[in-house]
């Protein structure tokens, strides 16, 4: 019988498409025989950038609104996990959730709400959308690893230092990685830093 199959599924930022957090997986592919790759896209066009999607609408300034339309994306997601699950016959200590930014906030919620935990979560650029929400949906402890760009203007890098405290708070492994002069992307400090992680964890 040959290696189990392990899977990373890759979720993208807001107005991104499953073809640019794809670019991760390109160095990782060599050193993961045995994984495969699962890039979607948002099941929602991007209101602000029509080429793009979104998991969830960030056009309103309004946290019951966005908190409740990233509860709808989370049931999408885990949908979308079940069907995969299904198709190449794995459990959720197989598979990787990582995500940037908006992905990252997606990864963060679905990977700690499922019942089961998962190999591990890798976040890059994001933040826990609704702390008091989160806590009380909990259901798992998978272990996480949270990576930010220091000169983030976009989703500022204080949100990597309290998440990981609500993570430490809630008994969850966490580890994380601030990259200094590094803004609203993933360098190849990051992805390699998340590479290593993620082989440790399979």
């Amino acid at each position: 019988m040959g290696l189990r199959l392990n899977a990373i599924i890759l979720l993208h930022g807001y107005g991104g498409d499953g073809k640019d957090i794809s670019m991760l997986s390109l160095n990782w592919k060599r050193h993961m025989s045995n994984t495969v790759f699962i890039c979607p896209n948002g099941h929602e066009t991007c209101s602000i950038n029509p080429s793009g999607f979104q998991w969830f609408d960030l056009t309103k300034d309004d946290p019951e609104y966005i908190l409740e339309q990233s509860i709808n994306a989370e049931n999408k997601i885990q949908k979308f996990i079940h069907e995969i699950k299904q198709e190449f016959n794995l459990t959720n200590d197989k598979i990787c959730l990582s995500g940037f930014s908006q992905g990252c906030m997606m990864s963060i919620n679905v990977g700690l709400t499922s019942e089961k935990k998962f190999s591990c979560i890798v976040g890059f650029s994001g933040k826990i959308i609704d702390q008091d929400n989160l806590k009380n949906r909990i259901k798992n402890s998978t272990d996480i690893l949270l990576i930010h760009g220091e000169s983030d203007q976009i989703v500022p890098s204080t949100y990597l230092l309290e998440a990981k405290d609500f993570l430490i708070r809630n008994n969850i492994e966490v580890e994380t990685l601030l990259i200094k002069n590094c803004d609203h992307h993933i360098p190849m400090e990051a992805s390699s830093t998340a590479l290593n992680y993620i082989l440790k964890n399979f």
